[in-house]
C-alpha cells in the first residue's frame, strides 16, 4: 500500500477504470496490452525505491510528458485528504497529472491544456459519484450543447504505466512502465481518417469510439518502447 503524502505535490483522461478525466473508457488498457509481457530490461539491476514522496511524485509525473516539455509542464497531484493540488505551475502548453496513491500500480498522465475543460468536468462529476456512464452521457450532451469544450483537434494524451509504483531515482524510470497515447479527433472514422477501428499490432494507431464526440487515435507501444 502506498503511503499518502502531502503534495504541494487530469482531466484525459483515464487509465485503469479512473483516469485524468474520470471516466475510465478513453485511455483504458487495450487488447493490444495483452503483449506488454516482457520485463523491461532497463529496470534490470537498478536499485528501485517506492514512489512515495513529493518528490517521487513530481518527478515521475514528469515522465509522461515529451522529454522536451517537461521544464514547463504544469503538475498536480494528490494531497493526503485524497484531493487534486496544483503540485508545480507551468509555462507551456502541458497539464501533468501524478500517480493516484490510493490505487494499485502506476498511472501518471500528460494532456495539452486545451483538453482541461473536459478533464476536469470528468473528475469533478467522478468525484460527484458518478459511474463512467453517466459521465460519458452527460459530457456528450454538454459538448453537443456548446458548453463543454473538447480541445483542440488532434490534442493529445500521454500516459505512462505500469504495474509497480516503484521508480529508478537515478534515471526516474518507472519499473516495467510503458507509454500509450491518445489522440483527440471527435466525431472521426475510419473512413474520414484511413484508420482501422481495432488494433493490428502493439504500437500501431487505430481509431476508437469512431464517430463519436469522444473518437480518438489509439496508440498502445510494445513494453520497453519508450517515447
Amino acid at each position: 500500500m502506498k503511503v499518502l503524502y502531502f503534495f504541494t505535490c487530469l482531466t484525459v483522461l483515464v487509465a485503469c477504470d479512473a483516469g485524468p478525466d474520470g471516466s475510465g473508457q478513453a485511455v483504458t488498457a487495450t487488447d493490444t496490452n495483452a503483449a506488454l509481457t516482457d520485463p523491461d530490461p532497463r529496470n534490470e539491476g537498478a536499485d528501485l525505491q517506492s514512489i512515495d514522496t513529493p518528490e517521487a511524485y513530481l518527478a515521475t509525473a514528469l515522465l509522461a510528458a515529451p522529454e522536451a516539455s517537461r521544464a514547463g509542464a504544469k503538475v498536480i497531484g494528490y494531497n493526503a485528504a485524497g484531493e487534486l493540488v496544483t503540485l508545480r505551475e507551468g509555462t507551456n502548453e502541458f497539464i501533468c497529472l501524478a500517480d493516484d496513491p490510493s490505487k494499485d500500480g502506476f498511472s501518471a498522465a500528460c494532456y495539452h491544456k486545451s483538453l482541461e475543460p473536459f478533464m476536469a468536468r470528468g473528475r469533478e462529476l467522478r468525484a460527484e459519484g458518478k459511474s463512467n456512464q453517466e459521465i460519458d452521457a452527460l459530457r456528450e450532451q454538454e459538448v453537443k450543447s456548446g458548453k463543454l469544450t473538447m480541445g483542440d483537434t488532434g490534442s493529445t494524451l500521454h500516459v505512462y504505466s505500469g504495474p509497480e509504483a516503484r521508480y529508478d531515482p537515478a534515471t526516474g524510470e518507472v519499473a516495467e512502465a510503458s507509454y500509450r497515447y491518445v489522440v483527440y479527433m471527435p466525431y472521426a472514422t475510419a473512413a474520414s481518417t484511413g484508420l482501422p477501428e481495432s488494433p493490428v499490432a502493439p504500437n500501431h494507431p487505430w481509431i476508437m469510439d469512431p464517430g463519436t464526440y469522444r473518437a480518438h487515435i489509439m496508440i498502445s507501444p510494445r513494453k520497453g518502447d519508450g517515447e
